[in-house]
């Protein structure tokens, strides 16, 4: 299997394991990617990172070889498919952090987006190449880049293929943190700012601020009421508050 699941502790890693290929990933590895997504949650991890093996690439886009000579319900499915397991990442109970070593392009980059989080060292690229196969993005990236960076630049690297390197990514908003050294390191360290606290209280978190870029201002304002008043519910709210009333560090126990 091109693709291995490791743990560090409490956060578990995921990689792409095609350096050979810039790890491009293949309808195999997507089905791949499905079942390792729920051996993350079965095995309670608080936290996930995905990466690419080697140093030149995050993944580098679809395997182009399996894309020739596909029927149009065969071309239709496989995108469902990734949309599937890429909403499926999207949709973990815990954070999920894209480590970009080298490229990230094409569905590589979909992958990285569809993530909470991504930290890219700054010899990294990233883009959405797609229009100069005549094709169009087909794992999310026209609807989670203007997401991310707005639609006048989403517009831009979409139908210009162009790709930015990582401290414009950063500056746009496609990229949480540009970052020096090891990048699994930064990686541990960046998720460890959030393994600690309670993960209702960061899925409620994660939840509203998603539905703010959904909804206009003052309906979003409701559901921040309503996702606020669940976090009061929780057993960490209470162990969080009496906490600091009684100056120590709260132990949360995810209820």
């Amino acid at each position: 299997m091109a693709i291995h699941l490791s743990h560090r502790d409490e956060i578990a890693l995921i990689t792409l394991d095609r350096p050979e290929a810039l790890n491009a990933l293949s309808f195999a590895q997507i089905d791949d990617l499905d079942r390792l997504l729920d051996g993350v949650v079965a095995n309670e991890a608080r936290a996930v990172l995905l990466t690419g093996a080697g140093d030149r690439a995050f993944c580098a886009g679809a395997d182009i070889k399996e894309l020739m000579g596909r029927t149009l319900m065969e071309q239709r499915n496989a995108a469902a498919r990734g949309h599937a397991v890429f909403a499926k990442l999207e949709a973990l109970p815990i954070p999920s952090i894209a480590l970009i070593n080298g490229y990230a392009f094409g569905g590589g980059l979909e992958l990285a987006m569809a993530c909470t989080f991504r930290l890219a060292l700054r010899s990294a690229r990233l883009g959405l190449p797609e229009i100069k196969l005549g094709l169009i993005p087909g794992y999310g990236g026209t609807q989670r880049l203007p997401r991310l960076v707005g639609e006048a630049r989403a517009m831009e690297m979409i139908m210009t293929g162009r790709a930015v390197a990582a401290e414009e990514a950063e500056r746009i908003g496609l990229v949480t943190r540009v970052v020096d050294g090891d990048l699994i390191e930064a990686g541990v360290a960046f998720a460890r700012e959030m393994t600690g606290y309670s993960l209702p209280a960061l899925g409620l978190a994660r939840d509203a601020v998603r539905r703010a870029l959904d909804l206009p201002l003052h309906e979003g304002l409701k559901i921040e009421a309503d996702l606020n008043t669940l976090a009061f519910q929780t057993e960490d709210s209470k162990e969080g508050m009496t906490a600091f009333l009684e100056k120590r560090k709260p132990v949360f126990k995810d209820g």
